[in-house]
């Protein structure tokens, strides 16, 4: 156990953490490749496995939607793994080294994220529009961080928008922001021009842009944060899924973390794949997918529309017209139930 999980918490802390018994539960259900695999053996299911021992197994066009997080060119440590950074050459070199061999996986009409922060972006973009089309860069708000005396502080991260062809989906309309108006105009009769009253404010539904500053990164009192370290917001991965996939499409993250792509793509009715070599991470994340069974909310995504942080006063985790208790039952990754 380490340091971190042995520090006791404060009593309002609703970071998802794992006990001995639950380590054991989830574990169970994660799969481990040993050959080549068709799509419906992997389908909506959690690989415990290293990336890059299994690439040569996933299936050939099975993905509508990649989403890849890969470590940033970080000294940083993840669990049980280490990353050390390295001259930015080498990590382009790096990350073409695996790169390519992911695109077979695409549909002809997939879309492709990729996360990178400032300082890998540049050899991201160098690799990934060698392969696919590139058609924006999406620069995110990160709130979080320590501030520097001698320099900027580094408070955003980019994500890369690639397709594979120039036949592609994109629903602009799921994914509008909800903002609040503060000098409203009027027609001649006093009518919202564009804008919406309402009991809690007045509002207009805007579209979206490549600059994010509507993001909360996870944090303790967030119900769900984990102990990973660059945990990605649910709110930046349902934006995601929302304008690049349809119901019922396939979303895969080869560097799943602690489950976030794969939860979120459950909510929104999507069906997942994720790999992470890390069995902690794998657990937490059947953990949340069991989570998701009873609670499909996501923190910023109500009514259909994402709204502008502090722009919504009911803007809380919501179930089925309660609110989610911050300590949950334990579930069965495979069914759903309560376990005794």
């Amino acid at each position: 156990m380490s340091e971190r999980e042995k520090k006791e918490r404060a009593p309002r802390n609703r970071t998802i953490t794992l006990s001995a018994e639950e380590i054991d539960l989830y574990s169970r259900s994660l799969l481990r490749l040993s050959g080549y695999s068709e799509p419906k053996d992997i389908e909506n299911r959690t690989v415990n496995q290293d990336l890059f021992e299994i690439l040569d197994w996933l299936p050939d066009a099975f993905v509508d939607l990649l989403f890849i997080d890969p470590p940033y060119n970080l000294t940083k440590s993840f669990n049980t793994i280490n990353f050390q950074k390295r001259p930015l050459d080498e990590y382009r070199e790096w990350f073409e080294s695996w790169f390519p061999k992911l695109l077979r996986t695409l549909k002809p009409t997939a879309s492709v994220y990729i996360c990178a922060d400032w300082q890998s972006s540049s050899a991201v973009h160098l690799v990934a529009q060698k392969y696919l089309i590139v058609r924006n860069r999406i620069t995110w708000e990160r709130e979080k961080g320590r501030g520097a005396k001698t320099n900027w502080k580094n408070c955003s991260e980019d994500v890369w928008f690639c397709t594979v062809s120039d036949k592609y989906f994109f629903d602009v309309e799921a994914v509008k922001i909800k903002r609040r108006v503060i000098a409203p105009y009027t027609d001649s009769n006093g009518n919202p021009k564009d804008w919406e009253r309402t009991e809690n404010g007045n509002f207009r539904l805007t579209y979206p842009s490549n600059i994010w500053t509507d993001l909360t990164v996870p944090f303790w009192s967030m119900p769900e944060n984990t102990d990973h370290p660059t945990q990605k917001p649910e709110k930046l991965l349902a934006k995601i899924i929302l304008a690049s996939s349809k119901p019922g499409d396939l979303v895969f993250d080869p560097f799943l973390g602690s489950g976030t792509t794969s939860v979120v793509a459950k909510k929104l009715g999507r069906r997942y794949v994720g790999v992470e070599i890390d069995l902690t991470y794998c657990c937490l994340a059947e953990k949340r997918l069991a989570i998701a069974e009873h609670d499909m909310s996501i923190q910023g995504y109500s009514d259909g529309v994402f709204w502008e942080r502090n722009t919504y006063q009911d803007q809380k985790y919501i179930s089925r017209g309660r609110e989610v208790p911050s300590t949950l039952p334990l579930f069965s990754p495979q069914v759903g139930r309560e376990t005794k």
